[in-house]
Order: C-alpha cells, then sequence, then structure tokens
C-alpha cells in the first residue's frame, strides 16, 4: 500500500457534539487559566511590574475581556472544534495567512504547555529540597506530559469530569490562601507601594501586563472545543465570560496575598516558586506543603484541559489541508496524532527552555496572533457578526501598545528571545507558502 493510500485511511477527527456541557467548558478554561498564570507567573510578572504587580493582573483582565469581546462574538457566529483556526478562515479565506496564524496561535498554545510542565515539576521538587535547576525538572515534566497523552486518550467525558473535580479543589484551595494569606499578614493596599524601594515603572509594568495576559490565554481552549459544547451559540461566550471573571478575582486576591508576605526582592529571588515561598511566613511549614499540592493540582489540570483543546485545532488545520499530515504508522484518528504531535513538541520545549523564555515567546506570538485575529473581525466580519467597532479598534490598540513595548524591553535584555520569535515565524510563513503551494498543483494536476 502506498503511503498515499495510508493516508487516505486514516480516520477523520471526530468531533462530538453536545460532549461537554457548560460546567464543564468552564471548568476547562479555568483549569488551563489557572494552572499556568498564578503559579507560573506571578514571580516574573512581579519581576518585570515591581510592588504594583497585583494590578497588572488587573489591567491584564481589561485587555483580555476586550479580546475576548472578538473570540465570543466570532463563536457564537461560527461555533467549531477548529476555534480560531475557522475564525482565520473566515476573515482570510483558507491561505497563508489563516493556516500560518493558525499554526503560530497552535504554538504559542504548546509553549504554555511546556511553562505548565515545567512549574509543575519546580513545586513537585520542593517536595524534597531538590534545586530548579536540577535535571529533574525536565524528567518531571516530560513524564506529566506523558500523563497527559494517556488521560486524553480517554475521551471527552473523562476529561470534562476530571477537569470540574481539578477545578473545584484548586481554586478553593487557592482562593483559602490567599484569603488567609492577606489575614495572617495584616495586609492593606498601601503596602503596594511600600514593600520595595525600588518604585515601578510604566515600560516595567506594561511588560508585567504582557506576561498576565499570558495568564489569561487560556481562554482560547473553550474557542477549540466549540462544536463540541452544548447550545454553542450561546454557551462558548458564557464558557469565556464566566472563566475569566473567576480567574481574575483569583489572581487578584493571591497577589495581594504575594506582596503582603514576601517583598520585592525575595519575590524574584524566589520566582519559580513564589506561592510556596509566600505560604511560609503566614502559614509555615504546612502552607507551603498546601501550596505544593495546589500547584501539582492545577499544573496537571492545566495540562490535560489544554492539550485535549489544543490537538483538536492542529487536527481542524489538517481537516482543512492547511498543514500537512503523517501518521508515521501509528494507529488511530488524525486527532489521536496530532495529540502525539503537541505532546512531542511540548516536551521539545520543557527541555531545551527554561520558564522566563518560555513565558516571554509564548506571550509574544500570542498577542501577534490575537491582533491578527482582531484585525480580520474589523476588516472582513464585523458587519457580519454584529461586533462593536469600537471594542475592535481598543482590543487592537491595547495589545499592539503591551506587544511594542515587551518586545522593547526582550531586545535590551534577552535577544535570544527575539531571533527565537523571528525564526519560529519566518520557518513557519516560508514552509506554509512551500506547502499550500504544492497543495494548489496537486489539485490543478487532478483536474486536468
Amino acid at each position: 500500500m502506498s503511503s498515499q493510500e495510508k493516508n487516505r485511511s486514516i480516520p477523520a477527527s471526530q468531533y462530538k457534539s453536545n460532549s461537554l456541557t457548560l460546567i464543564g467548558a468552564v471548568s476547562m478554561g479555568t483549569a488551563v487559566i489557572i494552572g499556568a498564570g498564578i503559579f507560573a507567573l506571578t514571580g516574573q510578572i512581579a519581576e518585570l511590574a515591581g510592588p504594583l504587580f497585583p494590578l497588572a493582573f488587573l489591567v491584564a483582565a481589561v485587555v483580555t475581556m476586550f479580546s475576548a469581546y472578538s473570540y465570543i462574538k466570532l463563536s457564537n457566529a461560527f461555533p467549531s472544534a477548529g476555534g480560531i483556526t475557522t475564525f482565520l478562515k473566515e476573515a482570510y479565506g483558507a491561505g497563508i495567512i489563516t493556516s500560518a496564524g493558525a499554526l503560530l496561535m497552535y504554538f504559542s498554545m504548546v509553549i504554555n504547555e511546556s511553562l505548565v510542565a515545567r512549574t509543575f515539576s519546580t513545586y513537585s521538587l520542593r517536595i524534597f529540597g531538590i534545586s530548579d535547576r536540577s535535571i529533574l525538572v525536565i524528567v518531571l515534566g516530560v513524564l506529566l506530559l506523558i500523563f497527559a497523552l494517556i488521560i486524553n486518550i480517554s475521551g471527552n467525558n473523562f476529561i470534562g469530569k476530571f477537569s470540574l473535580v481539578m477545578s473545584i479543589i484548586k481554586i478553593g484551595g487557592i482562593t483559602l490562601f490567599g484569603v488567609l494569606g492577606l489575614w495572617l499578614a495584616g495586609f492593606s493596599l498601601s503596602t503596594l507601594t511600600a514593600n520595595s524601594s525600588t518604585p515601578t515603572t510604566l515600560t516595567g509594568f506594561i511588560g508585567g501586563v504582557a506576561l498576565a495576559i499570558l495568564a489569561y490565554k487560556g481562554f482560547t481552549t473553550i474557542t477549540n472545543s466549540g462544536s463540541e459544547i452544548e447550545n454553542p451559540h450561546k454557551n462558548i461566550g458564557r464558557a469565556i465570560a464566566i472563566s475569566i471573571a473567576i480567574s481574575v478575582l483569583v489572581y487578584f486576591l493571591v497577589a495581594l496575598a504575594v506582596s503582603g508576605n514576601l517583598s520585592i526582592a525575595e519575590i524574584i529571588k524566589s520566582k519559580n516558586f513564589v506561592l510556596a515561598e509566600a505560604a511560609r511566613p503566614a502559614l509555615g511549614s504546612f502552607g507551603e506543603w498546601f501550596t505544593i499540592f495546589l500547584a501539582i493540582i492545577a499544573t496537571v489540570s492545566s495540562i490535560i484541559a489544554s492539550t485535549f483543546a489544543v490537538s483538536r485545532m492542529l487536527a481542524m488545520l489538517t481537516d482543512m489541508k492547511l498543514v500537512p499530515h503523517r501518521h508515521f504508522g501509528m494507529p488511530g484518528s488524525i486527532q489521536q496524532h496530532t495529540l502525539v504531535y503537541t505532546l512531542v513538541l511540548a516536551m521539545f520545549l520543557t527541555i531545551f527552555f527554561d520558564l522566563s523564555r518560555i513565558a516571554s515567546l509564548g506571550a509574544i506570538l500570542y498577542l501577534m496572533m490575537d491582533i491578527t485575529v482582531h484585525w480580520g473581525v474589523f476588516r472582513k466580519l464585523r458587519k457580519k457578526i454584529k461586533a462593536n467597532t469600537v471594542a475592535i479598534l481598543t482590543a487592537i490598540i491595547l495589545d499592539s501598545i503591551v506587544l511594542v513595548t515587551f518586545l522593547v524591553i526582550k531586545a535590551r535584555s534577552d535577544m535570544l528571545v527575539i531571533y527565537s520569535t523571528i525564526i519560529v515565524v519566518v520557518a513557519v510563513f516560508i514552509l506554509e507558502k512551500y506547502y499550500l503551494r504544492s497543495v494548489h498543483q496537486k489539485n490543478n494536476e487532478m483536474e486536468m
């Protein structure tokens, strides 16, 4: 059998309508958002934004809500398991902007998975007093990604129930951490500017907002399961809004608790495991263990929920003939194959990139693609989906300000992030241009 015939025999992606409830979608959204944001990024945001870093979470939430407006309107009009891929296709057609743009968004999501995998390892090793620079950080991260593969093969119903249970545990636990941390520290808003001798700069604060936006980007995973959610024309938008609302409350509460218990210098020193360190002054060793437990729960559920949605996005790109597909002898559907590809790529990033660079690269790619989506809505779709022009333009302006500022910060401090971004973007566009041209030639030959 030829390789072409083998590819034809691969079962197509199978999307199960009404397999996710509204509660399940909200659980999946919060599982991805909170797992990545509060544990992985709080210290990095504080390093940029200084003592006002809790406010960076609030400002990022405002920017995110403007961005979410486009996704909600698009999801209501075009509910699809392809999510962002479908939105780009509606705005730009089945060409290079759609394929390359969707791939870059896909890569930003995979980057987020590697960020969470390393965060899981960092907190888990605290149990044994092992440094976050140990090779075991990589080993545990890879093992978590393998576990996510096994769970995702179990199907939507199991994932939805698992995400619900994990979300209840971690949101309740993290909220308890925030409340107790604030109460025992005797925190007041005046201490936001009093716990550091280094003032917050505008550039640094906006840079912190950029990373905080990455902490909220998990809401896009809901759009990637659009056609699988019950009553998608209404429930996708509801799930996005509820997930962001829950997350911003949890983020701000915990950020205040961290600020009340640690100085900025202490936060920066322990930025990869800052919540565990912040629990010590207020709650002692019990607080540290409790926080580590929550971090493990949050990161595991985040990886599982994220992989569930991201692999389906790549499967939709394959179904649309926008990216090549090879089965490499694997059995099962295209969905299962893209699940494997996604986790292998996440493992590669987990092995070769540290937390700070993973977060920076993910934030840049996400903001670039977010602007692309908004521009497509503004130019082509705003009348069709009845979107408010002012809201769309505001989202573009806010994203652009944050992106440019963050690029300036990285150009001054870490050019490797800039070089990596350029390489990824250029490579994706070149490869997609070549692939789409070959597909077009094959279609012309078949028509002759």
